[in-house]
This record gives structure tokens, sequence and C-alpha cells, in this order.
């Protein structure tokens, strides 16, 4: 499936081109060839920008037979809050948010992300309430991370 994937991933990347705010977040191909495309943007992306990225797709598989008899099917979304963070484009959109982070050695962080550059990710911590109330500053270096997920807070 990795030939098709990076086909797949070229055309998209292909098709979002002219819309600079959006990218490709990640492609996955079952065994049943349900064929799920990931795209996320700077500010979000609309459910007309996904179908008619749908659309165009679709028609660009079928023109070039690249599954036999039409043999799949397309799914093109934004990544749900299940989805953890996987592109540093992510981390910058998601500043301001509460993000859970868990690092390879098993340890979690749960803080507002504050700030993201290529080689680390900062985090706020609040701990205790009231008067008690204290922040602490994590920077957890990129290489350290094992998932990233946005937390909803109300």
């Amino acid at each position: 499936m990795e030939p098709i994937i990076e086909e797949l991933e070229k055309k998209v990347n292909d098709l979002v081109a002219s819309e600079e705010a959006l990218f490709l977040v990640e492609i996955r191909i079952k065994p049943t060839n349900n064929i799920k495309v990931f795209v996320d943007g700077d500010k979000g992306v609309s459910i007309d920008q996904l179908t008619q990225l749908n659309r165009r797709l679709y028609r660009h598989i079928e023109e070039e037979n690249m599954f036999p008899n039409g043999d799949f099917s397309l799914e093109i979304s934004s990544p749900g809050l299940d989805e953890p963070l996987k592109l540093f484009r992510q981390y910058q959109k998601n500043i301001g948010r509460y993000v859970e982070v868990l690092t390879k050695e098993g340890l979690k962080v749960e803080g507002k992300l504050t700030s993201a550059n290529e080689e680390q990710v900062m985090l706020e911590e609040t701990i205790g309430k009231g008067k008690k109330t204290e922040l602490r500053q994590h920077n957890i270096p990129f290489e350290k991370i094992k998932s990233t997920k946005v937390q909803i807070k109300f």
C-alpha cells in the first residue's frame, strides 16, 4: 500500500496547493480499500472545502484506475479531537489550547500550549486552586513526544 499512499499524498498536496491555509495530515488505507484522508487548515477547514477535495480526489483515483473495478471508498475529513497532533503546523494552530502530551517515557503532562518551534513545545501547567495556584512551565522536545492530544476544557 505504501506506493499507493505516496501517490495519493502527491495528489492531495497538489489539490490543496491552491489553498495555502490547507495541508495534508495523514492518509490511511484499510485492507478493504477504505481510504481515509485527513486534511487540516491553519484556521480550520470547512465542510465545503472537504467536499470539493473529496470530489476532485475521487475523480483522479477513478480516472487513473488506481483501484481496479472501482473497488475503494474515500473519506476526507479534518482530524478529530481523538486524533493526536502529528505535524508542527498543527501545534502552531493549537497554541492557546489545552493539550495532553504523552512522552516516550510514559509521563503525561497536561497544560496550555503556549508556544511551539521546530525543536520543542512549551506547556503551562496549573497546579492547585485558589490562592495556592502555581504555574509550571514545561519545555518538551519533539523527539521525546509520543503523542499530543487537544483537550476540551469547560
